[in-house]
């Protein structure tokens, strides 16, 4: 693997197609998507065992934290970020928001806040965590971006993309 540094000075290591687990080392690791699904499965799971009791919500939650993490951990391993730029690349001028004189570049940011967005913030509607989405995407962007009233159309079409794929997944 070779070492690679980003935009922003960080370093990363490229060819890790497999996604490693950094603790297992098994390959189809998606921590954040597992994560986001954990927390949110768990809190669901909480607020349905409280009709149990304390012990009931406890139980709810840990059952809820797994089934989430499962769930969040499938929803990221369809999301392929080469695949989806690619995507975006070859088809961002047939959006109805396209601006003619805008490049692929202009709206990219917006794309990958929006496909992230959406592992992240598994479970949950766009119009529920618009704000975050929108907090991502200002660090993210440059002057040379989109501002968020047109990456927000962008990034929403990111959004609904990955819910598309996920439905014809089942």
């Amino acid at each position: 693997m070779a070492e690679v540094i980003t935009r922003k000075g960080i370093k990363k290591q490229s060819g890790s197609a497999a996604n490693r687990d950094p603790i297992t080392g098994a390959p189809g690791a998606h921590p954040v998507g597992t994560g986001a699904g954990a927390v949110s499965g768990g809190a669901a799971g909480a607020a349905v065992g409280m009709a149990g009791g304390p012990v009931g919500a406890a139980v709810g939650g840990v059952v809820g934290a797994v089934a989430g993490g499962l769930a969040g951990k499938g929803i990221a391993e369809l999301v392929n970020p080469t695949k989806e730029d690619q995507y975006w690349r070859d088809t961002y001028v047939r959006e109805p928001y396209f601006t003619p004189g805008k490049n692929y570049d202009y709206y990219a940011p917006a794309y990958r806040t929006g496909w992230e967005g959406r592992v992240r913030y598994h479970g949950r509607k766009f119009e529920d965590v618009e704000s975050r989405l929108r907090e991502d995407y200002e660090r993210a962007r440059t002057d040379a971006h989109a501002d968020w009233n047109q990456g927000r159309l962008a990034a929403r079409a990111a959004w609904d993309r990955i819910d598309d794929i996920a439905i014809n997944a089942r």
